[in-house]
C-alpha cells in the first residue's frame, strides 16, 4: 500500500518534470544566456561579467594542466540533480569524456550530476546567494564529489571554498581561502589553484 501511495503521489511530479525538461530542450535562449530548472520552473540566467569569465578561464587552464586525457573540462553543460529534479548549468564541470561522448546527438538531454567529478560555480551579484545555498545543497544531494565555489561577493571579501565528502545531502569538509591564497584540489585532479590572479 505504501508503494502504491508513493507512486501515486510522485506521478504528477514526474509529468511536470518531463514537461519542464521538454520545454528546456526546445527553449530558444538569447546568445550568452542559459536556462536552468529550479523549484519547478525554468529560470533564465544572463551572461556573466568579464571578471567572471576571467576566473573561469584561469581555473580551466589550471585543470587542463593536471587532468588526464580521459577527463574533460566543460562549460555550459546542463547537469540534472536527479534526486531533486533540478537542472543547473555550472560554470565548469569536470566529467569523463566518454560520458559526454555517449550522449544521444539528436537530443539535448542534461548529464546526470552524479557523473561529474567536480563542479565549479563562480558567483555573480544576482545569483551569489543561490550558489552559496541552493546549489551547495543540490550538488551535495547529487552527489557531486567536489564543489568549488568562487565567491567574488562574499561579505568578508572575495573567497574560494572547496566542498568535499558529500554525505546525506551535505558536504562533510569545507576549506575556504580569501583571494590571494592558494587552494589545493584533491585527487584525481590534484592541482593548486592560486587565487591571487583572480579578478575581483
Amino acid at each position: 500500500m505504501t508503494a502504491a501511495l508513493v507512486e501515486h503521489d510522485t506521478a504528477p511530479d514526474r509529468r511536470s518534470w518531463d514537461l519542464l525538461l521538454q520545454a528546456w530542450r526546445e527553449l530558444d535562449v538569447p546568445e550568452g544566456w542559459h536556462a536552468e530548472i529550479d523549484e519547478g520552473q525554468i529560470v533564465l540566467v544572463p551572461p556573466p561579467h568579464r571578471h567572471h569569465n576571467g576566473i573561469a578561464d584561469a581555473l580551466q587552464r589550471v585543470l587542463y594542466r593536471v587532468v588526464p586525457d580521459e577527463l574533460g573540462v566543460y562549460q555550459t553543460l546542463g547537469i540534472h540533480i536527479a534526486p531533486l529534479d533540478k537542472l543547473y548549468v555550472p560554470d565548469l564541470a569536470l566529467v569523463p569524456r566518454e560520458v559526454v561522448d555517449a550522449a544521444d546527438p539528436d537530443t539535448n538531454d542534461p548529464l546526470d550530476a552524479s557523473e561529474t567529478l567536480l563542479v565549479v560555480e563562480i558567483t555573480s551579484q544576482s545569483n551569489a546567494k543561490d550558489d552559496r545555498t541552493k546549489k551547495l545543497w543540490a550538488y551535495a544531494h547529487a552527489p557531486v564529489p567536489v564543489y568549488l565555489l568562487v565567491d567574488r561577493f562574499d561579505e568578508h571579501g572575495p573567497t574560494a571554498t572547496l566542498f568535499t565528502g558529500p554525505q546525506n545531502g551535505a558536504y562533510k569538509h569545507a576549506e575556504r581561502v580569501p583571494f590571494g591564497e592558494s587552494l589545493k584540489l584533491p585527487e584525481p585532479f590534484a592541482a593548486t589553484v592560486d587565487t591571487a590572479g583572480f579578478p575581483g
